[in-house]
């Protein structure tokens, strides 16, 4: 089991800690939903080292880059960033990913923590094809990065307290290597899987333990607290942000997920499974992820099924919970056909009892409520 160069701080926050993905991780301190409400009314600090980091470089990096993920490259400039997912050839996603682009022959990838080696494998399958060689122009350098996001609608606000270079009104989805809390070339990235603003703060391993206590003094007035696993896995979940292994994975594809907008078929991109993704954005699918709010009261989980009202087995729950913001619960499922339209009833085999839901999009309420 790994630890990351945070764990010290986590245990002497008294974190309850667990294995996930090969790491010992904090899944929370104070409580999930107080960690939650912090970040969506505040700020909150996630460790999120265990992500991989890959950087791909060269003149045939862009080229490479178009083929093996879904989105199109060519629309980056320096400095942005991309949300994008690897098709697998057999209309699965082998993961979803960030596409940092550093300059027209550099990028970097981020990756989930438990997929770096089955990633790290698609990507040198793939590699020769356009001349890029493992260990030069693509390099793992997961072991070699830590990582923090730092999120809730205060958060640049206190982390601007620590650069000279403007970070506080950012765009969304951009990036910046910049001087931060005394630390050289911290790569400042405007981007979150809460769904409340702040940004993922990129650093040596080296640089953790000064990356940590200043980040914390600089948002004291602000509120900052640490937030686990737990709270994290809320947060997407309440915005309807996919995560890998229970909403999408390799036998779902990102048509089927609703990625269809990370799935770009622009005429100069050629890219693994394109011809059968665009069958299905022609012709459709069966089933469809949609989101969901429990009418009856009562907590989805994954794998529970899903019933029509006259009996009906129609999908399946991907992933759910109690909603601290809502007071309800929520949820996304795989629905069959004909169940996609907001507002469509259907019910949640709990314990042996349906209890009822309607089909919504997630966010179910006005994350605008908690701008500052």
């Amino acid at each position: 089991m790994k630890n990351t160069p945070f764990t010290r701080f986590h245990l002497s926050a008294g974190a309850r800690m667990v294995p996930f993905a090969g790491f010992n991780m904090p899944v929370e301190y104070t409580g999930i939903n107080d960690e939650h409400m912090n970040v969506r009314e505040r700020v909150g600090v996630f460790d999120v080292s265990h992500m991989g980091e890959f950087y791909v470089s060269g003149p045939s990096a862009t080229d490479y880059l178009q083929y093996i993920t879904s989105n199109d490259v060519s629309a980056l400039f320096d400095g942005k960033v991309q949300y994008s997912c690897f098709p697998n050839g057999k209309g699965g996603i082998v993961d979803d990913l960030l596409v940092y682009r550093i300059n027209s022959e550099k990028y970097l990838l981020v990756v989930n923590a438990a997929n770096i080696e089955k990633d790290w494998e698609w990507c040198v399958r793939h590699a020769s094809r356009f001349g890029i060689i493992p260990g030069k122009d693509l390099v793992n350098a997961s072991d070699s990065i830590a990582q923090l996001a730092v999120q809730g609608p205060l958060a640049l606000k206190a982390m601007q307290k620590l650069t000279d270079t403007p970070v506080e009104n950012m765009e969304y989805y951009t990036f910046k290597t910049i001087n931060f809390a005394g630390i050289k070339d911290v790569l400042f990235s405007t981007t979150g899987y809460t769904g409340s603003g702040g940004c993922e703060l990129y650093i040596r391993n080296e640089d953790a333990p000064a990356l940590w206590e200043a980040v914390f003094d600089a948002g004291r007035e602000f509120g900052i607290k640490p937030a686990g696993l737990g709270a994290r896995d809320t947060l997407r979940l309440e915005m309807g942000y996919c995560l890998y292994g229970n909403d999408i994975n390799d036998e779902t594809s990102p048509i089927e997920a609703g990625l269809g907008w990370i799935t770009k078929f622009a005429g100069h991109k050629d890219f693994i499974d394109k011809a059968f993704l665009l069958k299905q954005k022609n012709e459709g699918v069966s089933k469809r992820l949609k989101g969901f709010v429990m009418i009856d009261r009562g907590i989805p989980r994954q794998h529970y099924e899903v019933f029509d009202q006259t009996g009906n087995r129609i999908g399946e729950v991907t992933s759910g919970t109690m909603s601290p913001v809502m007071k309800q619960g929520i949820g996304m499922a795989y629905l069959a056909k004909g169940f996609w339209a907001n507002g469509t009833e259907i019910f949640i085999r709990i314990r042996n009892k349906d209890l009822k839901a309607v089909v919504a999009n997630l966010p179910a309420f006005d994350p605008d409520k908690f701008k500052k």
